[in-house]
């Protein structure tokens, strides 16, 4: 199969007639073997059952309904699961992503051999200072701390090499640094493309202003993982090595200077009696502590299974 399109939803009944009628126009138009995976992730309005309808009517469409809202990161990681095409195309299902990208998308990835596409959305319909001004700092600070070169980090419309999906974990909030994973995970031809975005034709943005308390977190996280996670000791051993010995270079420097004190027969105050034992009391127990935590990370990173389990409602089609 050539490409399979995975769209996360959430309350889009209005649009997804729309849209699966665009994708297939675009397919056949370019005789793509493809198939249209809608992930539902708990919907509140008939989004499911317009996918029963489009499954029926469309071979190509597939649907899953997940039982409770789980969030974008969630789809994407069922979606991901799902996917046999060769190349995987992902769009949001709001229509401001436009299909009529997928065949310049496809060629980019089957030609030009780039492991991932992301979409950059150089003109957005979207609200200046609610989200443009924050989306620009957002993608600074990633390419800063990232090194990866792209204007548009979090666009939905991003096309994969099918391995780069299947080896690399999304979750939580994660799919906003898909491209972090991918570099982190070995895959380093990340290309870029100007995309169409179009205004929103039905409902309302299901993204609130706590995606600006979320995505630094979740970039810390992302850093944290990508470059420890399979050896947390590297970092919670390096952190408690320099407090531990932070702590017992002070309480050793203040013993020696009471030692000369007393030597000398000069007035000296008792070691406990200084504030600063009490710093280098405390330092020294964060550093067995970070030992500690970095201890018990490795144990976890060595027998952790599988974290995502997401409760399945329904499945069609495939």
């Amino acid at each position: 199969m050539d490409i399979s399109v995975v769209v996360p939803l959430l309350n889009e009944e209005e649009s997804l007639p729309e849209l699966v009628e665009w994708i297939d126009r675009v397919m056949n138009a370019n005789h793509f073997s493809h198939e249209v995976i809608l992930i539902d992730d708990g919907s509140s309005d008939n989004s499911w059952s317009v996918i029963e309808t489009l499954s029926a009517k469309y071979k190509a469409v597939r649907g899953v309904k997940f039982r409770r809202n789980y969030g974008k990161s969630a789809a994407l990681y069922v979606g991901f699961n799902a996917a046999k095409g060769d190349v995987v195309i992902t769009m949001d299902a709001d229509l401001q992503d436009s299909p009529d990208e997928i065949p310049e998308l496809y060629r980019m990835i089957k030609e030009d051999k780039y492991d991932l596409v992301s979409g950059w959305k150089k003109k957005r319909h979207d609200p200046v200072l609610s989200k443009n001004i924050p989306s620009k700092f957002y993608n600074w600070t990633v390419r800063r701390i990232s090194g990866i070169k792209l204007h548009d980090m979090n666009c939905g419309l991003k096309a994969y090499r099918s391995n780069v999906i299947k080896s690399i974990e999304v979750y939580g909030e994660m799919h906003r640094y898909i491209p972090v994973l991918a570099k982190w995970a070995g895959y380093r031809k990340i290309g870029e493309k100007v995309v169409q975005h179009g205004e929103r034709k039905y409902g309302v943005t299901k993204f609130g202003l706590e995606r600006f308390i979320r995505g630094p977190l979740d970039l810390l996280s992302v850093t944290f993982i990508t470059r420890f996670g399979k050896k947390p000791m590297h970092l919670f051993g390096m952190l408690g090595t320099l407090m531990f010995l932070s702590g017992g270079i002070i309480t050793v420097s203040m013993i020696i200077q009471k030692l000369l004190a007393q030597y000398h027969h000069l007035k000296y105050r008792a070691v406990t009696d200084q504030p600063l034992f009490y710093i280098a009391l405390v330092l020294v127990i964060i550093g067995v502590q970070f030992f500690m935590a970095g201890f018990l990370g490795e144990l976890v990173s060595r027998s952790s299974s599988d974290r995502n389990h997401y409760l399945i409602d329904k499945e069609i089609g495939g």
